[in-house]
């Protein structure tokens, strides 16, 4: 076949799939199938117990669900108050809320002194690790060179396919640590074979945190801000964490359940990730607004944005997939903890790159699009900003090329999913495997030379 007959295939066989393979919506009804394991009302399909984290976005009153302001806990500890304490401090907090999702309790001095330093000295990669793995064939997309580097991982590691406890949990400190190197050298060899750019391989340095050696490593100068450092080691403890039911935590629940492999386990969870419904959305919002600032004029104005947003959701405007990137949440309603959290630091961080402009953009479009989709669309439950919808503007701001907005999701969110995994394997249940019915007629097999 040459390529003309090729394409003429695929288009053929598409056409017949998208013709004969959509199930009618009536039979999940009727059926009663949960899709996207939700019911009617949004609420999860509760599939399992975790105590790593909770949380809440309603109330109970008289029986009926009601929307409140959501919280957030890791590992019964409020996220707010989490943040709050090590800011207080002036530390960092990415590695203790590392520490507490794996072992459920604030580190200690001790604790958390010996912790770090079992970071620190595993955050090295193999030798020659980068020149033959990372450097070897770099892929244009960031989240499949993560994956490709963590499953050659499997290859050095000689206990590899051991499930105890003990090493799954060395596998998954170890992971922690060399997911920052994974992504910017990632990022460092695609930037230099497909766009062109110098090569700099900067090794992590002794004594800083995961934050401070990400700009560290990215950067060609290696120099950056307190301010920056703090923010992006904010974003790392917020998107480090976030229950057992997301996407990609509740894949690596379901492989972990298997009894696969810790390498195997870790790159099905980036694989859910990598999808621009999960992870991916916070580039979606920052080339959202790059749209918005590009066909309106007047910034300020409201009827402008109004109009804008009100295109979006009729699939007019954008990439007409009718959604408002960064507002709305699976879970909350009334609001996302997380995204009230960053919000606080956004605006400082804007002043200080002068980009003040675009956060009140930013907040103007927070405070009009929840107004346009509830006029618009029948919601259940309140809309409100998520995460996704100021991350992607500071990472911008932090001037993080935006082929690692998504990379460095999985570098926070690695801790979470290395804590179900082992909260899985603690207390080894049995291999997730829910229900599907078939809904296709049964019908009598026919000889070759007897079809049409």
């Amino acid at each position: 076949m040459n390529n003309e007959q090729k394409s003429k295939f695929i288009e053929k066989y598409s056409k017949l799939m998208l013709d004969h393979g959509m199930i009618e919506n009536e039979l999940f009804l009727k059926y009663e199938v949960k899709r996207g394991l939700r019911d009617i009302s949004g609420k999860g399909v509760l599939v399992g117990l975790t105590e790593i984290s909770e949380i809440i976005s309603y109330v109970i009153e008289d029986g009926d669900l009601v929307p409140c302001e959501g919280k957030l806990y890791y590992r019964g500890i409020n996220i707010e108050k989490l943040v709050d304490g090590f800011l207080k401090e002036k530390r960092f907090g990415f590695e203790e809320a590392c520490y507490l999702l794996l072992f459920g309790h604030l580190p200690n001095k001790a604790e958390f002194a010996e912790f770090t330093e079992m970071l620190e000295e595993h955050t090295v990669l193999p030798e020659n690790f980068v020149r033959d793995t990372i450097m070897s064939a770099p892929s244009k997309d960031m989240m499949n060179s993560l994956s490709k580097g963590v499953l050659t991982l499997y290859a050095f590691d000689d206990n590899a396919d051991d499930i105890s406890i003990q090493n799954v949990l060395r596998q998954s400190i170890n992971l922690i640590a060399q997911f920052p190197l994974l992504a910017v050298y990632g990022y460092q060899s695609f930037a230099h074979f497909h766009e062109n750019k110098s090569l700099m391989i900067h090794s992590p340095q002794k004594g800083k945190s995961i934050a401070e050696n990400i700009l560290h490593m990215l950067r060609p100068d290696s120099k950056y801000t307190e301010l920056e450092a703090r923010i992006l080691d904010l974003a790392l403890v917020l998107h480090a964490e976030h229950g057992g039911g997301n996407n990609s935590t509740f894949t690596n629940h379901v492989v972990t359940s298997s009894h696969t492999d810790t390498y195997s386990a870790v790159v099905a969870s980036l694989a859910s990730l990598k999808g621009p419904r999960h992870g991916g959305a916070n580039i979606k919002v920052v080339q959202m607004f790059k749209d918005m600032m590009e066909k309106i004029s007047d910034w300020g104005s409201d009827n402008e944005i109004n109009n804008y947003l009100e295109k979006l959701l009729s699939k007019e405007g954008f990439d007409k997939s009718g959604l408002i990137y960064g507002m709305g949440h699976a879970v909350y309603s009334l609001s996302d903890p997380r995204a009230l959290i960053f919000r606080q630091f956004v605006e400082q961080l804007a002043k200080e790159k002068g980009r003040e402009k675009e956060y009140l953009l930013y907040s103007k479009v927070e405070t009009l699009a929840p107004e346009i989709i509830g006029k618009v669309r029948k919601i259940y439950k309140g809309v409100s900003a998520n995460i996704d919808f100021y991350s992607g503007f500071v990472y911008s701001m932090l001037d993080l090329p935006s082929e690692l907005f998504t990379p460095l999701f999985a570098v926070a969110r690695v801790a979470g999913w290395s804590a179900h995994r082992l909260e899985e394997l603690v207390n080894n249940g049995k291999i997730i495997r829910p229900a599907y019915k078939s809904v296709t007629k049964q019908q009598s097999y026919i000889p070759m030379n007897e079809r049409g």
